[in-house]
């Protein structure tokens, strides 16, 4: 049936809201495609329904494609199986938790792997029922501190996760590959540029992770790669550790007064004023003292050197050391450990620790992989407005681990010797993680073999962020006048728009909708009888439907006007060869 505008649940507006950041935010709402509900939170009108479908009936046929079947699960989900998981504590503040009349603990689901592995255990026993892929298109919940960019962070959203399920880890690589090649597909045909990138493990472990980012400079994620191929999120690149080196011939650390130098340009001006040498921040050893809220409560001080030219990256840091919350030691913190000399501090102290024994500050202390052993240091004393040189690695002080939350720079060696990387800024669209054991291990979920053996299943699991990819889509075709949506995810195929005030131009505008919609297309008739043409126009640019034909004063001839939103050209054409032109889709 044809939609008429006249009757469609739609206003437009003239005016950008206050509150949208990016294109897709401001556009989106001012087209009518949704309405905000509250941070973060968004309702869904008619426009925006039939784009997210559109979408969605994309990755349905590729997940069929590839042997995967559709399931749905509730999105209020009850608390034992996150608790088996040990992830109704690790969320944290990051998921909606609730309780029903009873006092029984709920949450909205942030995600559902423990439901899927429980489907799964109550419903399949032996390995004949494997290899199995399951997948479900969900709204999810997690509680942004900060959601921003209408739907590029929100609190709600829609994903598509699937899980594989198989007896065995070559199964796995095998459903992995699948799930794999299908993204691939999915995104070619959404028109979305993507980089396949090398992702953190996270918690769970698992042999394999891999993002698909869209780059973009309103992207949240930061991510690398070199000329030689090598692609990494930050959080999952490695440093190239320094071969050891010999110390027996260095000089012992020697303290020097420092004063009024608490900082790292303070401390490389006063060193190249006073010490022999020509010194650069690379040359000093940084002492970051961060605090880890960990999930049963407890809060730990550690203490991470990393070379004075670089700086922490928040991300690596909450990757490095989750579950625990990660926040820079705080006022109080120092002052309950008298040990910590702000703005002094250092890994060795002429009257602190003897080597070999805890840290000079007493605190758990780790280093970045470039503090290898027998590297010299300039670095606080453990004592107000004194430093000390010549601190080794190896000799004078000892890590009690290894931590990579150093920020990573263009011109750093890829792991893999691909040569130098380059930093990129882009946007989570599509996950696919080897999960491995550590749902079912932790649920349950086991099989027979062909022996009769009881053996763990092994799971994968693949997310794509439905509602994420719209917004991108949006943010990615559209002018200063409006949305302007490519044909595969446009809410409409044609926009019929009656121009003329004769009755001739609705008459024509009327049966050429009938016919359009008869071959096949979806069609949106702007009707609208007091409705300038001005007006119409600017709805249509605003929309965003990429083939328009305008029905006005050469209606009476059997002229139309055919308007590509995408090219901007406009062309006169009788009403068959439109008929005709549109139809060949």
């Amino acid at each position: 049936m044809v939609t008429r505008l006249s009757n469609f649940f739609l206003r437009t507006l003239r005016e950008d809201p206050a509150e949208a950041e990016v294109a897709s935010h401001r556009l989106l709402i001012r087209a009518g495609y949704i309405r905000r509900a509250a941070p973060g939170v968004f309702t869904w009108l008619p426009l925006g329904l039939k784009v997210k479908a559109r979408i969605e009936a994309i990755v349905r046929e590729e997940m069929a494609n590839a042997g995967a079947q559709e399931v749905h699960f509730p999105a209020l989900l009850p608390r034992e199986p996150y608790e088996l998981s040990g992830r109704w504590e690790s969320y944290g503040d990051g998921i909606f938790r609730l309780q029903d009349r009873k006092g029984a603990d709920y949450l909205l689901a942030p995600t559902h792997e423990e439901m899927f592995t429980l489907l799964v255990k109550d419903l399949y026993s032996s390995y004949k029922d494997l290899p199995l892929t399951i997948y479900q298109i969900q709204d999810k919940y997690r509680d942004e501190a900060r959601p921003r960019a209408g739907l590029l962070r929100g609190r709600e959203f829609t994903m598509k996760d699937a899980y594989s399920f198989d007896s065995s880890d070559a199964g796995l690589e095998t459903s992995y590959q699948a799930q794999r090649d299908a993204y691939e597909r999915i995104f070619q045909r959404l028109g979305l540029e993507y980089v396949i990138v090398n992702a953190d493990n996270g918690l769970m472990g698992g042999a394999r992770s891999e993002e698909f980012l869209h780059p973009t400079p309103v992207g949240e994620d930061t991510f690398v790669r070199s000329a030689g191929g090598y692609a990494a999120n930050v959080e999952a690149f490695s440093t190239e550790v320094p071969d050891a080196i010999g110390f027996d011939a260095d000089a012992a650390p020697v303290v020097f007064d420092s004063p009024d130098t608490p900082t790292i340009e303070t401390l490389v001006a006063h060193a190249n004023a006073n010490l022999d040498g020509d010194y650069n921040a690379a040359d000093t050893l940084k002492n970051v003292v961060l605090a880890l809220t960990h999930v049963d409560g407890t809060r730990e001080l550690v203490v991470v050197g990393i070379p004075g030219d670089r700086e922490v990256d928040e991300k690596r840091a909450e990757v490095a050391f989750a579950p625990a919350e990660v926040e820079t030691a705080t006022a109080d913190d120092f002052e309950k450990n008298p040990l910590l000399v702000r703005g002094y501090i250092g890994p060795w102290s002429p009257t602190g620790a003897v080597l070999g024994e805890e840290s000079a500050t007493g605190i758990r202390y780790l280093v970045d992989p470039r503090v290898s052993e027998g590297t010299s240091w300039i670095t606080g004393a453990n004592i107000d407005q004194k430093h000390a040189h010549s601190v080794v690695a190896g000799r004078d002080f000892f890590a009690d681990g290894v931590v990579e939350i150093a920020n990573v720079r263009a011109g750093d060696p890829a792991p893999d010797g691909s040569g130098p990387v380059e930093l990129a800024r882009g946007m989570e669209i599509g996950h696919v993680f080897q999960l491995g054991r550590f749902f079912a291990e932790t649920l349950g979920l086991k099989v027979l073999n062909e022996n009769g053996k009881l053996v763990t299943v092994t799971m994968g699991s693949y997310g794509i962020g439905i509602t994420r990819i719209l917004a991108i889509i949006a943010e990615l075709h559209n002018d200063e006048k409006g949305l302007i949506w490519p044909a595969s995810v446009a809410p409409f195929d044609v926009q019929v728009v009656a121009a003329g005030r004769d009755q001739v131009a609705f008459d024509v505008a009327t049966e050429l909708s009938a016919q359009l919609e008869s071959a096949g297309l979806d069609v949106l008739y702007d009707d609208r009888p007091k409705v300038s043409p001005g007006v119409k126009f600017g709805d249509a640019e605003l929309v965003g439907v990429p083939k328009i034909v305008i029905v006005g004063r050469g209606a009476a001839d059997g002229q139309v006007e055919l308007w590509d939103r995408s090219t901007g050209d406009r062309e006169a054409v009788s009403v068959e060869e439109a008929l005709q032109q549109l139809s060949r889709r």
